[in-house]
């Protein structure tokens, strides 16, 4: 069947969700520069929020800031409501 010696991936117990849930911290390629689609839908929600960021996030860091901003944004089902300073 399995080859000791043999690489493998996933999981010989399910996982719930399979990782859906999983700390970007936790991701193997977190560190790795954000991706283009990260990358351009990040600059669209924070154009909606009024904010700035900087432009070389790792991929965990723009999933942190997506997940962020999208509880502020109309677009993806959050109240638009949330402004930091109030």
């Amino acid at each position: 069947m399995s080859d000791s010696n043999q690489e493998t991936i996933g999981s010989p117990e399910p996982e719930p969700n399979a990782g859906l849930n999983r700390d970007p911290e936790d991701w193997v390629t977190g560190d790795e520069p954000m991706t283009a689609a990260q990358r351009s839908y990040l600059d669209t929600l924070a154009r909606e929020a009024g904010e700035e960021l900087p432009a070389d996030l790792s991929k965990a860091d723009a999933s942190k800031h997506i997940d962020r901003l999208q509880q502020r944004s109309n677009r993806v089902g959050g109240d638009g409501d949330n402004n930091a300073g109030s």
